[in-house]
């Protein structure tokens, strides 16, 4: 009986909280993100060395999700370029404060996907003031609410 208690704790155990860096990198995962109420999101996780959910993209409201230094951060769109599909550029501009954010993505449709799309290569570059540029090589997915 005492190893189903444990199991019990482990299930309702929370989640750790994510760590501040990935890889040396000055961004860090972020937790998990529901599906937006109205719109598209796209998913994306690290493409290279660690594998974590490192941002997601709305379509509408148009923002990103970052987590800089250990703090989850929203980035407004400030430019787009291309057609990309499903609410998204091919290549978008964020913004906020003194950090901008440039997303590159790919997408592609599959037939075996509903309400979404395939995120096979992107990338994305985070640049600071006063801090060097990180380039990382992303990959996932964009869901859409019905």
């Amino acid at each position: 009986m005492s190893l189903f208690l444990f199991l019990a704790a482990l299930a309702q155990a929370a989640p750790a909280a994510p760590a501040p860096s990935i890889d040396g990198l000055p961004i860090g995962a972020i937790p998990r993100q529901d599906l937006p109420a109205r719109g598209c999101a796209a998913y994306l996780w690290t493409a290279t060395g660690t594998r974590a959910l490192v941002a997601m993209a709305q379509a509408d409201p148009a923002r990103l999700r970052l987590s800089i230094a250990g703090t989850i951060v929203d980035l407004e769109r400030s430019a787009q370029v291309g057609a990309g599909g499903f609410g998204f550029a091919e290549t978008t501009d964020y913004g906020g404060g003194s950090t901008a954010a440039k997303l590159t993505l790919k997408i592609e449709t599959k037939g075996s996907i509903v309400a979404g799309a395939m995120v096979p290569e992107g990338i994305l570059q985070i640049d600071r003031a006063g801090q060097d540029s990180v380039v990382i090589p992303v990959a996932g997915m964009i869901g859409c609410a019905t």
